[in-house]
């Protein structure tokens, strides 16, 4: 199904709900008039069928990627095929046709103007996607970088915190825009996530911390996990760990 999320964009949820993707992976459409130009697709998903065909249900003028995770990128290439459009990423792997995207520049498509902003830290080729005229305050699409419900992961060793706490500030700076995640709802004010998201950081390094006043300094991501992640669920209890690695080599870098 088909939803409508902003004035410029409409989104069509993935069938791929779970543990890591929530609801499902958020696959997004823009486009002013989808008729006369045609859409820029973010993020084809997994490769469904269906939920290809949904995507393709427009023309497709471009396809754009906000990181090369499975659950966003499965679908790419089967997406590529059917509708004949230019992929592009940050990481020129996952490029069909096209260039790697650039950090500032600014694309025209669908009517739209998209303006590209390498935001690493949950992975290394993390991208968002700014439209600044996308109602009073513009959107920005977040890929996993900033989530509908609950916080982002990150994905050491291809992701970092250093990194991640960089982006989340920089996204910060762009004003209260809407948020177009890549799982979960939208949201109404990227400042108030992103300081959210911030303070969750530093609580979870303070955790660290005393985690290793406890353990001693040279204690293992698994160990210094089951404290500060004591109550998480098994099943994402890997990412958790990933979570802590990057905490680690924050705090190690730091000494």
């Amino acid at each position: 199904m088909t939803e409508t999320t902003s004035p410029l964009t409409r989104r069509v949820l993935a069938p791929n709900a779970g543990p890591m993707t929530l609801d499902g992976t958020n696959s997004y459409l823009i486009g002013a008039d989808p008729v006369e130009m045609g859409v820029v697709v973010v993020d084809p998903g997994p490769d469904d069928e269906a939920h290809l065909e949904a995507l393709a249900a427009d023309a497709v003028a471009l396809i754009l990627i906000t990181h090369h995770h499975a659950d966003h990128v499965d679908g790419v290439r089967a997406f590529a095929e059917l509708t004949g459009a230019p992929v592009r990423a940050v990481d020129p792997a996952w490029c069909i046709g096209a260039e790697p995207l650039r950090d500032g520049e600014i694309i025209e498509g669908g009517g739209a103007q998209i303006h590209v902003l390498l935001t690493p830290g949950h992975t290394a080729d993390s991208a968002c996607f700014l439209l600044p005229d996308d109602g009073p305050n513009g959107s920005v699409l977040t890929g996993d970088t900033v989530l509908g419900r609950g916080t982002s992961i990150i994905a050491d060793p291809d992701g970092a915190l250093g990194a991640y706490l960089d982006t989340l500030r920089r996204l910060r700076d762009l004003g209260p825009a809407t948020v177009l995640p890549g799982h979960g709802p939208s949201l109404p004010d990227l400042v108030a996530i992103c300081d959210a998201y911030l303070a969750h950081r530093a609580e979870r390094l303070d955790e660290v911390r005393a985690a290793l006043e406890s353990l001693g300094a040279d204690a293992s991501p698994a160990s210094v996990t089951d404290i500060v992640y004591a109550e998480t669920d098994a099943a994402v209890r890997p990412a958790a760990e990933a979570s802590v690695r990057a905490q680690l080599a924050y705090l190690r870098a730091e000494e």
